[in-house]
């Protein structure tokens, strides 16, 4: 018995350490994570993507993200706001492999508008994204690699700050902060919409009338439709909540601001008797000249997005209506736009002046006219994005749509219910309506596929920006002299290296393929987009460095040079838009 009973606690003892010593084993080694596509599982910066950062939380989360990754990430400000707010701009490319600005760029910003409020979310969450993954996804490494981007998350942070924690409609304020006479009173500013009931919420006020002409909807009593012609109405709408401050006579008729940072930019700008919210001159706003500088010191700026809300709308130029880009240039916009539409269900590719409305001084127009760089507005959020329903197209949802999904999905957190003020004119008045945060803006469980597809889109816009490369190069000996080098240039991305506009307008140098070796002299230079060169364009002057005005979307150029001398040769290309290549032959 008390053998048996000592090999008992033997066996025990040697169960017990080999329970130990899994156990530690257990905790010492780190279980996988569960891996869900379109996010990392361990990221090293972890923000919420259901929520709107603020002014100073969008600083700090870029500056979170330039910490956390050197390598790819770098922070720098433009200068103050009108506001005093930082103009921040993070550049992220692989450091670690070429100059940022030898890389075909792209640009990234938001918030030019800055109740559009998604749009910032959208620059913040690829900034995350990018920075994230690199190191871990080989696309997302070869983009860093062959591409910087350059992001703006808040063009207007005084505004942005202001609709976040002043009294504010969905729609406002979409302007800047400078002060504006817009009554020509004399007066700046003196009479905005005034917040009535004290909720941050700028809604509608209505009064009951038996003569006016609106009455509540029948299945939607917070919204107000029109009586129907021989019916009796019970209420009028006085429009937006606010008073007469100035004793003018008018209500909410000289707010904060008003000119639109939209209408500032120099290509087709026009003065704003002919176009609304134009502000001085080209340029007069600062946080636009600090933008414009900036870009206009890189070239290698290719492709452009600046986002705003909404309608589900890819937008490109021109927003006059009486021109119209190169057909070479519409196919190449239309190839990045096609793959956009099935990117983002509802979405719907436009032209500005044609297909939404005629409008002058543009951010887009500028980045494509001025800069040569295929430039998108993507208007964020949809109204198919409600219910996905075919039928919801537009700018904004069909009011019986967003009182639907009030109520259902929202459960009636979007709107503010009617309820009794006392107004300094009108007496006892009622207010109520869709608030601020919501109706232009996805609510907290769409924003993050918002900015997950948008980003996607621009990614991919990014990648098929120009990318030259030598395909390759073929020595021939034609005598005991003369030696024939022929190159094929080759651009495998939808983009050209430079666009129609670009070298009609001349807005940036032609690429450059150069032939180069030890004791060489190039006799004759030529290129052709025909491999047998029937119809060549000899380059009379520099031979050795042969112009080209531009490498097609997935297209090449061939070049060739007789030279007198032996090899080895190197064939260079340098485009401005396109990066840089090289090989060398044995």
């Amino acid at each position: 018995m008390t053998k048996l009973l000592t090999l008992s606690l033997c066996l025990l003892g040697i169960i017990t350490f080999w329970c130990h010593q899994l156990g530690a084993a257990d905790k010492s080694s780190k279980p996988t994570p569960y891996q869900t596509p379109g996010a990392p599982a361990e990221p090293k910066v972890s923000p919420r993507w259901n929520r709107y950062h603020d002014v100073p939380q969008a600083g700090a989360l870029l500056k979170q993200i330039a910490a956390a990754y050197p390598r790819y990430a770098k922070l720098q400000s433009l200068g103050k706001s009108f506001g005093g707010n930082e103009m921040w701009v993070l550049t992220i490319t692989d450091f670690d492999h070429g100059k940022a600005d030898e890389k075909p760029a792209f640009w990234l910003d938001g918030g030019i508008h800055a109740n559009e409020i998604q749009t910032v979310e959208v620059v913040l969450y690829t900034a995350w994204y990018l920075t994230e993954w690199a190191g871990k996804h080989p696309w997302i490494d070869r983009l860093l690699k062959e591409r910087t981007f350059y992001m703006m998350p808040m063009m207007s942070p005084d505004s942005r700050q202001a609709h976040f924690y002043q009294p504010s409609s969905t729609h406002g304020p979409r302007t800047g902060l400078r002060p504006v006479d817009d009554d020509r009173d004399g007066l700046f500013d003196e009479d905005g919409p005034d917040d009535l009931d004290g909720d941050g919420h700028i809604t509608m006020m209505r009064v009951k009338d038996p003569n006016g002409r609106f009455k509540p909807h029948p299945d939607y009593p917070n919204l107000l439709i029109e009586a129907k012609p021989g019916e009796k109405g019970m209420y009028r709408l006085l429009g937006d909540e606010g008073f007469d401050n100035d004793g003018d006579g008018e209500v909410n008729e000289d707010g904060p601001g008003f000119y639109d940072p939209n209408r500032d930019w120099p290509s087709n700008w026009q003065p704003p008797y002919l176009q609304g919210g134009a502000y001085r001159y080209p340029f007069s706003i600062l946080e636009n000249r600090m933008v414009g500088d900036f870009i206009a010191t890189r070239p290698n700026i290719a492709g452009a997005q600046s986002y705003h809300n909404c309608g589900g709308m890819l937008l490109r130029g021109p927003g006059v209506p009486t021109q119209e880009y190169d057909g070479a240039d519409v196919r190449t916009y239309d190839r990045l736009a096609e793959i956009g539409e099935r990117m983002l269900p509802g979405y719907k590719k436009r032209r500005v002046g044609t297909e939404l409305y005629p409008a002058s001084g543009l951010e887009i127009d500028w980045l494509f006219q001025m800069r040569g760089a295929y430039a998108f507005t993507n208007e964020l959020f949809t109204p198919f994005n409600f219910f996905r329903d075919p039928g919801e197209q537009g700018f904004f949802a069909k009011d019986e749509t967003l009182q639907r999904f009030d109520k259902y999905v929202l459960l009636n957190e979007g709107s503010v219910p009617w309820h009794e003020v006392t107004h300094p004119q009108y007496g006892k008045i009622e207010v109520g309506g869709i608030k601020k945060s919501w109706g232009r803006q996805p609510p907290s469980f769409l924003l993050e596929e918002e900015c997950h597809r948008n980003m996607a889109f621009s990614l991919f816009h990014a990648d098929q920006m120009p990318l030259v490369s030598v395909q390759s190069v073929d020595v021939k000996r034609l005598s005991d002299k003369l030696t024939q080098v022929t190159a094929i240039i080759e651009n495998d991305r939808i983009c050209p290296t430079r666009a129609i506009f670009d070298v009609k307008h001349k807005l940036t140098s032609p690429d450059v393929v150069r032939l180069s070796g030890k004791h060489i002299r190039v006799v004759v230079g030529m290129t052709d987009n025909d491999p047998y060169f029937q119809k060549p364009d000899e380059q009379k002057r520099e031979p050795e460095s042969l112009q080209i005005q531009s490498v097609p979307g997935n297209g090449v150029v061939y070049c060739r040079w007789l030279v007198e001398g032996n090899g080895p040769y190197e064939v260079s290309v340098t485009s401005v838009k396109g990066g840089r290549d090289a090989k060398r032959t044995q």
